[in-house]
């Protein structure tokens, strides 16, 4: 934050200028993937805001590529012998977190359904509760994005997104299958026609997840590894963002990209409402993918 002021009442903030979300260059690139050194600094410097965030008994609740903004979006253009067209190479990838409207603290209420719709994690579907592995889940989501381009779970449908986790996952587990009041299953099973149209396009369009992998360098096996660590179905079983960080993924971060990482432990109210079951239907700002256009106000990595 630059400077902050008051108008006629209203705080306002201000804050650097940014550059392009990774979304939008991606768009703008055709959806050609980023390259690996690019997806482990952007995914790295991710992790480290959200980790603050998760550390001082925050959830942001609502990551994407819309709301991670390259300080800079200069480019260069390099040509692709193989594909014959020039691809875009971000020169710099330094990020910043942006959009804080939904983040919720541990005591605060929790709506029911939150996150955009793509990058939602399993629990929020299937309206079991959530808390700061609903975001780990998003990051993995993020990343595979970063990586390939495409989005990994591309619907606006709570069965249909199921399957399309469970063609990429395998099953959810029974434990939190019983638990759930959703009607979305059947003796603990899906309950899904694999043979209808959108069955058809499931198993055409989702496969296992690491048959995505497009080449099998140490580096890419550790980034499959690092999002399959975090697309874990039990939140209790994620991992979190402290050892995500320590991941052989990002131990190859170059020493001049390392942020370093100070906690001051939060001087926070004590609880006064727990997690509340009620439903909201989906959260302002936290749209499909028709509506996820747009991001707005910012705030800096912490080095």
């Amino acid at each position: 934050m630059l400077d902050w002021f008051d108008y006629f009442g209203h705080i306002c903030l201000a804050f650097d200028i940014l550059g392009l979300s990774v979304f939008d260059f991606l768009k703008e690139n055709n959806y050609v993937g980023y390259p690996i050194e690019h997806v482990r600094h952007i995914s790295y410097q991710l992790c480290h805001a959200v980790r603050f965030m998760h550390d001082n008994q925050l959830t942001h609740t609502d990551l994407k590529p819309e709301n991670i903004l390259f300080n800079r979006s200069d480019y260069i253009s390099v040509h692709n012998r193989k594909k014959r067209r020039y691809d875009r190479i971000v020169k710099c990838s330094d990020v910043r977190l942006i959009d804080f409207g939904s983040a919720t603290f541990d005591y605060d209420h929790h709506s029911t359904i939150v996150s955009t719709r793509h990058y939602r994690a399993p629990e929020v579907i299937l309206e079991l509760g959530w808390s700061q592995p609903c975001d780990v889940w998003s990051i993995g989501c993020i990343i595979f994005e970063l990586y390939t381009g495409y989005t990994l779970f591309q619907t606006h449908d709570n069965r249909e997104h199921l399957a399309m986790m469970e063609r990429t996952l395998g099953h959810i587990p029974y434990r939190m299958t019983r638990k759930s009041r959703t009607g979305f299953f059947y003796h603990g099973r899906l309950d899904w026609d694999f043979y209808s149209p959108e069955g058809r396009y499931v198993r055409e369009n989702c496969r296992p997840l690491l048959r995505y992998c497009k080449e099998e360098s140490q580096d890419t096996l550790d980034m499959f590894d690092l999002i399959s660590k975090m697309l874990e179905y039990d939140p209790a079983d994620r991992i979190c963002l402290a050892a995500a960080m320590t991941h052989p993924f990002f131990l190859r971060i170059p020493s001049n990209q390392r942020l370093n990482y100070r906690y001051h432990p939060p001087h926070l109210p004590p609880p006064q409402q727990k997690q509340s079951s009620e439903s909201s239907g989906e959260p302002n700002g936290n749209g499909d993918a028709s509506s996820r256009r747009k991001s707005s106000a910012s705030a800096g990595v912490v080095r």
